[in-house]
């Protein structure tokens, strides 16, 4: 058998139950008067695995299989996606499905789900001891990006946020090959959106190390996790940097640009990978 026929053969199969991201609703505006507006959807969403639950999860619900996928890999629940069957999602329920190909659930159940930490993520943000323990195992290599490219990628994101431009009250993110946007996920939280194209590229087998991954949210330690375990080296945002994502990224050697807008944008970490070939001219004082 080819290794393409097995990769296939080891894809686990999914339902196809996504929502509609936003619901008419009448509000009365400015001038008092009432018209049809959109705002975006927000559901209850229980991770299950083999019956056993894991987490709730507020979400768009637009890509639900994908999501888990995406939780469970971040999370370092599940190592390999060769051992997940199926995920089948059941919004009467509100639950999501995840059938292992053995039966027995997460390996070392107790150990791994016994520490939880709520993160600043919205929607309902979470990290796992086992998530912290192996993310030092990662190595990101460090990749050079044209200052150019970054300004051809925000100009080609602006394309997107559809979502937000009907209801708002979402965060995008994008994994990104040079200026080609190939996965945009909006979700109510960022961490929501970042997992779903995590999910994405488990199942496409899909490298990290040669993408860039963007956000319209804020920079925390969780998204550097995340972008960390997906193998993503360089991460760009919008939005800002705390803290303790930037000592995080320091420590795992992620390229951490933000407050990117137009043709400004702050380097807090990584910026002997930056080719300054496209440098804007200064205003004058």
């Amino acid at each position: 058998m080819s290794t393409a026929a097995q990769k296939q053969q080891q894809r686990p199969t999914l339902s196809s139950q996504g929502l509609a991201p936003t619901h008419a609703v009448s509000a009365t505006d400015q001038y008092g008067e009432q018209r049809e507006v959109r705002v975006s959807g927000e559901s209850p969403l229980t991770l299950k695995v083999d019956d056993r639950e894991v987490v709730t999860l507020m979400t768009l619900g637009t890509h639900p299989e994908l999501l888990a996928l995406g939780y469970l890999r971040n999370q370092r629940l599940i190592e390999n996606i060769s051992d997940i069957k199926s995920v089948n999602v059941d919004w009467d329920k509100e639950s999501v499905q995840v059938t292992t190909t053995h039966g027995q659930g997460i390996s070392d159940w107790q150990e791994k789900l016994s520490k939880r930490t709520v993160t600043t993520g919205c929607g309902q943000g979470t990290v796992f001891s086992c998530t912290l323990d192996k993310l030092y195992g990662q190595k990101l290599p460090q990749v050079k990006v044209k200052q150019s490219l970054l300004y051809d990628l925000l100009k080609a994101i602006n394309q997107y946020n559809e979502i937000y431009k009907q209801a708002g009250a979402v965060h995008g993110c994008a994994l990104c090959a040079g200026t080609e946007i190939l996965n945009f996920v909006e979700d109510v939280g960022r961490h929501n959106a970042a997992d779903a194209i995590s999910g994405k590229m488990w199942l496409e087998d899909i490298a990290g190390e040669d993408k860039i991954f963007y956000t319209t949210g804020r920079l925390t330690s969780e998204i550097v996790m995340k972008v960390t375990h997906m193998g993503i080296p360089i991460v760009l945002s919008r939005s800002g940097v705390t803290h303790m994502g930037l000592e995080l990224a320091r420590d795992l050697g992620v390229t951490l640009i933000a407050r990117a807008k137009g043709k400004a944008f702050l380097v807090y970490n990584g910026s002997e990978n930056i080719i300054y070939d496209c440098k804007p001219e200064k205003p004058k004082r």
